[in-house]
């Protein structure tokens, strides 16, 4: 018994720490983006939330492309129910250069920039999923306020192919 105390113990101590240095390969963008058909109002169907946006409803992000090729982006939520007081959030999106317009730098504080990878879109643009390496963070987008039952479950399927824990998935109210 005591050995496997000490078995259990290392493994808590040694065994953890070392599961996380594991690498998952970097998610691939979207070969290419049509950045001006991209840009306009997405409603945020299912996300792996951000600590702000954990009791978002009725979530829309906004994008739009400035001359000098930002993207001006406004959140818009209601907080914790669709008749919630109604939050905007601001952040300026910065498309990488070599990656197609799928690969973004987002800031909604300077000096910081988060990941943003427009991992697979609708050929129509109609649907969007938003990922981050990390797999952190995931939105799932679309055109309209719904996605029709089948479609969204084949949409998450993507989701979870790319490496993330869908039980933590979120469906946002709209």
């Amino acid at each position: 018994m005591r050995n496997i105390l000490k078995d259990v113990a290392m493994v808590v101590l040694f065994g953890s720490p070392l599961a996380g240095c594991a690498t998952r390969p970097p998610i691939a963008p979207v070969s290419h983006v049509d950045l001006d058909r991209y840009m306009g109002d997405w409603y945020v169907i299912a996300a792996i939330p951000t600590y702000l946006e954990r009791h978002a409803c009725r979530a829309v992000e906004s994008y739009r492309l400035t001359p000098a090729g930002r993207i001006q982006t406004t959140f818009t939520y209601r907080e914790g129910s669709p008749g919630g007081a109604m939050k905007t959030l601001h952040a300026t999106g910065f498309v990488r250069p070599g990656g197609g317009n799928g690969l973004w730098d987002m800031q909604f504080v300077w000096p910081v920039k988060a990941q943003y990878v427009i991992a697979w879109l609708a050929p129509d643009y109609h649907a969007v999923i938003v990922a981050r390496d990390k797999r952190d963070y995931v939105w799932l987008m679309a055109r309209a306020p719904t996605l029709p039952a089948g479609e969204y479950d084949e949409l998450v399927a993507r989701i979870a192919a790319l490496g993330y824990d869908t039980t933590r998935l979120r469906k946002v109210p709209q």
